[in-house]
């Protein structure tokens, strides 16, 4: 079955790859099983210059990296090469801090000597979304190298210029051959995968339903499992709130690679002193979010990846509206080419509603007038998703103190939720289990070994 590169905004079809067959899958597992042992005992410090060219790798390559995201699933080219910059700056943070973080810990009081040591483990299998196709490979595979294990990437399949693109900046960074291998395969073959025995890890970023199908296939393999689901973040206005601040960022936050991001802002929860006239800002800078060609340098939105999304994201608004909510902007599939959607803000929508709860992946703001605080915590936290939230007010300790009761991996006050390579990252309740990026992620695929003396 062919993997195919078609670009959202026009719908022609870039190009075409055959997928791998199980022969093929299973080839490439026994080589990267094979390059193990010598990675594996490759000084960190080596390990970690390999990681510093590719650092410099993808900066010479940004534009053209920047072009492939584009035409591949439709992010405007100015926040593609903002991507890649980032994953140039991982691979350079983990170059510099990962040696540190891996470095053995010593233990007082346990016999004549005693230490923890951080030690590769083999193949950590990556499972990627379309979203974010460069950075969401980068921020696992740049720790697990430098922990020295072996990489194998499973990427969406509407990617596959991305997946080939990340293999090619490595092999030009020098990594040696199979240390890192791009699989051209469709979800039915991740179980093979975890099957080898050089597997020894899956982290999966994407939706809840892949999430319970790869984590049941890895325990029952008892294999190590880290999980980055969806999101339903909510976006807390508290009555004393900067206005004209938190409207910009939130419109930012929910149009941004137009809204296809597990911790953009979904649920606006606005104190109802500030309700009107935080709408009125919001919909007003979500208005001047400029859609058009990703190719362009001007545009703010490109497509959204594709019509089958696009479509999804159209029944939700739907739902919403049956339940009695009303669109205040947008809400309707725009004629023409392309699988475009305006931004959206939606209101009156019942907070019972099932569509209230759940992730809306585009660029659709459901907004929910509350009068009290602990009515916007208590709203804040009805879903069964954790994955990031904010807080806006002009007293930030007051901010810190709500930031505290809300449910979420990641809670920011007076700011854009973002994954910062220094702070933990992950999710809670159906968001998923484990942490990504500082310390935290390099340590999630090694063992972590007690070592005593006497």
């Amino acid at each position: 079955m062919p993997i195919q590169s078609v670009n959202p905004a026009t719908g022609e079809v870039a190009a075409r790859y055959d997928e791998f067959t199980p022969e093929q899958t299973a080839a490439a597992l026994d080589a990267v099983a094979a390059a193990w042992p010598a990675w594996r005992d490759t000084p960190v410090q080596e390990r970690a210059a390999c990681l510093r060219r590719a650092a410099d790798v993808l900066r010479d390559r940004a534009d053209g990296l920047a072009r492939i995201m584009a035409l591949e699933m439709g992010k405007p080219v100015r926040q593609g090469r903002g991507e890649v910059a980032k994953c140039a700056l991982a691979c350079d943070y983990y170059a510099e801090s990962g040696p540190d973080m891996l470095a053995p810990e010593h233990v007082a009081g346990v016999g004549r000597r005693a230490m923890v040591r951080y030690e590769p483990l083999g193949t950590v299998l990556t499972v990627m979304p379309w979203n974010f196709p460069f950075w969401q490979v980068f921020r696992i595979a740049a720790p697990s190298l430098v922990a020295g294990n072996t990489v194998v990437l499973k990427h969406a399949s509407n990617v596959p210029r991305c997946a080939l693109a990340i293999e090619e900046v490595l092999t030009a960074a020098g990594l040696p051959g199979d240390v890192f291998r791009t699989l051209l395969i469709g979800a039915r073959q991740v179980e093979s995968v975890l099957d080898h025995a050089s597997v020894f890890a899956v982290s999966l970023t994407g939706s809840e339903p892949a999430g319970r199908q790869v984590a049941a296939a890895a325990g029952a393999r008892i294999k190590t499992s880290l999980l980055e689901l969806g999101g339903s973040d909510p976006f807390v206005v508290l009555a004393d709130a900067d206005l004209d601040q938190a409207a910009e960022t939130g419109a930012r936050s929910r149009c941004n690679n137009t809204g296809q991001a597990c911790i953009a802002a979904k649920r606006f929860i606005v104190h109802a002193g500030v309700y009107e006239p935080f709408l009125e800002r919001l919909a007003k800078a979500m208005a001047a979010f400029k859609a058009g060609d990703p190719m362009s340098g001007d545009t703010d939105m490109g497509p959204m990846a594709s019509a089958a999304l696009r479509d999804e994201l159209q029944a939700q608004v739907e739902r919403c509206l049956a339940a009695g909510g009303r669109a205040l902007m947008g809400g309707a599939v725009p004629a023409g080419p392309g699988c475009f959607y305006p931004p959206t803000i939606l209101v009156d929508v019942p907070t019972d509603a099932d569509v209230a709860r759940e992730e809306l992946f585009g660029p659709v703001a459901l907004v929910f007038r509350v009068e009290d605080e602990d009515r916007a915590v208590a709203l804040a936290n009805d879903t069964p998703f954790g994955l990031g939230g904010s807080v806006w007010t002009v007293d930030e300790e007051h901010g810190l103190e709500v930031a505290a009761r809300i449910k979420a991996g990641t809670v920011f006050v007076n700011g854009l939720v973002r994954s910062d390579l220094h702070m933990p990252f992950g999710g809670v309740g159906n968001s998923g289990y484990g942490r990504e990026l500082g310390a935290w992620g390099i340590r999630e695929f090694v063992n972590v070994k007690s070592v005593c003396v006497g």
